[in-house]
């Protein structure tokens, strides 16, 4: 069983700054962690593998930096491990990021299974995993927290839902996006640095991945940040004097002229 596990590196603080230029968080020089969502898409491949044999690669678009999350990740079980990265995947949307991942994908070996974060915590949006099944024209599974079996080229699968739970069953191989009630991640074993430390991380650039210039990054982007900010409020209040009749009336008497009533 070969499972594919998409990372993505974020800020591990929530002091970030922002690039007035291009709208984009500023990731250089700050200390960045495997979003803490995609951790639990790594033990859960980790675990397949475990039960299943095979094997289970870890793939990243990012900058160069993100070798360390990479390397950490294999620590944690993972075999093999991809980097994208490229100055012009910079800047990329949902959509442009989930287009290289598929391309990259595409390029691996067979693989049955890609699992990916809920949501990551910079971008908060969840979409990557769906538009990624898209791309590839496989099945997808949202909100999985827990897998019952899988084997013979199908699973079945739990996923949350606002009303409980709802068992899924589909074929393989597909894309599920898993959330933290699926595991409890490990720590990192000794051997697992070890191999950690020597594991040699192939990065592919746009070139090596032969993909269409005008579909990565900023240009292939469909959405673009225009402006970041912080929302200023502010509110008026009035405390109306008198008994208790007298306040009402006023009260109404403010709300007519506000046009509320």
């Amino acid at each position: 069983m070969n499972v594919v596990a998409c990372l993505k590196q974020v800020p591990g603080t929530t002091d970030v700054k922002i690039n007035p230029e291009t709208n984009n968080l500023i990731r250089q020089g700050i200390k960045n962690v495997i979003n803490p969502f995609d951790t639990y898409a790594l033990e859960e491949g980790v675990r397949i593998k475990e039960r299943c044999g095979g094997k289970v690669i870890v793939i990243s678009m990012g900058p160069p930096q993100a070798e360390e999350m990479l390397r950490e990740a294999i620590s944690l079980g993972a075999d093999e491990a991809l980097l994208l990265s490229d100055s012009a995947f910079a800047g990329a949307d949902t959509w442009a990021t989930a287009y290289t991942l598929a391309t990259a994908i595409n390029k691996l070996e067979q693989y049955d299974i890609i699992i990916c974060g809920r949501q990551t915590i910079d971008g908060d949006t969840g979409q990557v995993g769906p538009e990624l099944a898209e791309m590839l024209g496989v099945p997808l599974v949202t909100y999985v927290n827990r897998i019952e079996e899988m084997s013979d080229g199908q699973m079945r699968v739990q996923r949350m839902i606002d009303e409980g739970h709802e068992a899924i069953q589909a074929p393989l191989p597909a894309v599920i996006t898993v959330t933290k009630d699926i595991n409890v991640p490990r720590l990192p074993s000794l051997r697992g640095i070890a191999r950690s430390e020597s594991a040699v991380i192939p990065v592919w650039n746009s070139q090596k991945l032969g993909v269409d210039p005008a579909r990565v990054g900023l240009s292939g982007s469909f959405t673009r940040v225009i402006k970041v900010f912080s929302p200023e409020r502010s509110c008026q209040a009035e405390v109306f004097q008198g008994e208790v009749k007298e306040q009402v009336e006023c009260l109404i008497g403010k709300l007519k002229e506000a046009g509320l009533i």
